[in-house]
């Protein structure tokens, strides 16, 4: 890492959400947004690439004061400044029944997004009439989770992640935080080694590896911890402050 920094040349700061912008009671802390407000002044892109959807990133997005693009629901939608979107990527209802058939089969609670609204734990009277964006799975007990994931797997039809320890997330193949930012990219004309990336759990991971910087929070899962170029202080310690102020600021 020691000659790391002298090659970079930071021009977006990608954010996830939860674990990682946010405390664990869903707030942004004063060093966070104090960093963040002077990343942007000084012509930085702070973009939030979050597995949440637009209705629970829009106002964090606000009151950040936030002037560039959005990854929302793991890179199944783009925003642009203006909220308005650049790209959808669908998953196939034909598929979220079977994932809804599967989380009945094996007892397990379930959430699903599509462009209107999440669900938790019931669908829509006929879930063929709507556009899906993500499904996923919160299994607490392990032996069922991996039985779960096994299925899921097996289909080779899905962009399998997690947010936590003990959930699945289920995007169409190939959507993902990183290719999301690779669309943002593309727009505003950077590459994606001017990127830094924060992240701490498995739908972090790809983005944390295909940025220029990949940044594990100190409350991140193991396996991203060990994809990454470099590890901050935790979620509750400020640690995407302490990360924007050593490779953007300093």
């Amino acid at each position: 890492m020691g000659n790391l920094k002298k090659d970079l040349d930071i021009k977006l700061i990608a954010l996830d959400m939860d674990g990682t912008l946010l405390n664990n009671n869903g707030q942004v802390s004063s060093a966070n947004r104090d960093a963040i407000r002077a990343a942007q002044e000084k012509g930085v892109y702070v973009v939030l690439s979050t597995g949440r959807s637009l209705l629970t990133v829009r106002e964090h997005a606000d009151d950040l004061e936030l002037t560039s693009y959005l990854v929302t629901v793991n890179g199944s939608e783009i925003w642009d400044e203006k909220r308005e979107i650049v790209e959808r990527n669908i998953v196939n209802s034909e598929h979220i029944q079977w994932m809804w058939d599967l989380s009945k089969q094996h007892n397990t609670n379930f959430w699903a997004i599509n462009t209107e609204k999440t669900w938790h734990n019931e669908m829509p009277e006929d879930l063929h009439k709507h556009n899906w964006l993500k499904f996923g799975f919160t299994i607490e007990d392990d032996a069922t989770r991996e039985l779960v994931l096994k299925e899921l797997t097996a289909r080779s039809e899905f962009e399998l992640t997690n947010s936590t320890l003990k959930n699945i997330e289920v995007n169409a193949a190939g959507i993902h935080k990183a290719r999301g930012l690779s669309v943002v990219c593309s727009k505003i004309g950077i590459d994606m080694q001017n990127v830094m990336a924060c992240g701490d759990s498995r739908n972090d991971l790809m983005m944390i590896k295909e940025a220029g910087l990949g940044v594990a929070m100190g409350n991140a899962q193991d396996v991203v911890k060990e994809a990454a170029d470099w590890i901050t202080t935790s979620n509750e310690e400020d640690g995407v402050a302490k990360a924007i102020q050593k490779w953007v600021l300093d």
